[in-house]
């Protein structure tokens, strides 16, 4: 059985949001029409405490999309986003919520920051998502969402490594280019480790 993983389709991610991923709002309508065909919909939240350690405010004299290197991981410097209880945090109101079975938080510890919607960076902890996919008998994934080069990539990445047949829905995504050509660096990577790429249409 396919499921559909929404990820990290948040208001600190669209447009005058914090981190906001230039077209993001473009995947909710993807989203919203997918949602329809699928048994299974789960959906992934960051949900950073105030003082996370990604936070480029929390390292006086670093700037954005700086580089540093902490527990032997690199580690890039961000705006203050997804904050826990804050409304940047939320879902958008646009994306339709009633055919989402289950919401899986990531980035809680202030510590260590969570791309993937499996594990922390470190992978010391994981969400409950894979016992939750494999609670419902889930064998394959179809990965959308914000954004491409980063939580969506490493969503796919795990996604794949555990086992499950991973699917990119690539007008379902937007990507953040920090540097160019970010994102088709991380489609050439999910693409080498056997991750199927379709369009939305395909599968409906």
């Amino acid at each position: 059985m396919k499921a559909l993983l929404l990820v990290d389709i948040q208001n600190d991610f669209l447009p005058g949001g914090a981190l906001a991923v230039p077209d993001g709002n473009e995947v909710i309508a993807v989203a919203n029409r997918l949602s329809k065909a699928f048994e299974q919909v789960v959906a992934t939240q960051d949900w950073h405490p105030a003082n996370h350690m990604s936070f480029v405010e929390s390292h006086a004299g670093r700037q954005i999309g700086e580089t540093i290197t902490r527990h032997g991981l690199p580690q890039i410097l961000w705006p203050t986003h997804c904050v826990q209880f804050s409304f940047g945090a939320e879902l958008s109101p646009e994306l339709d919520l009633s055919n989402i079975g289950q919401i899986f938080q990531k980035g809680t510890d202030p510590s260590l920051d969570s791309y993937s919607g499996f594990f922390d960076n470190a992978r010391r902890k994981a969400t409950g998502l894979e016992s939750y996919l494999r609670e419902k008998r889930i064998d394959a994934v179809c990965v959308m969402g914000l954004a491409t080069d980063y939580c969506v990539k490493f969503t796919a990445l795990d996604a794949v490594s555990l086992g499950f047949k991973t699917i990119l829905i690539l007008d379902g995504c937007r990507g953040v280019e920090l540097k160019p050509g970010d994102i088709g660096r991380s489609l050439d990577e999910m693409n080498r480790q056997g991750i199927e790429m379709l369009q939305s249409t395909d599968l409906t």
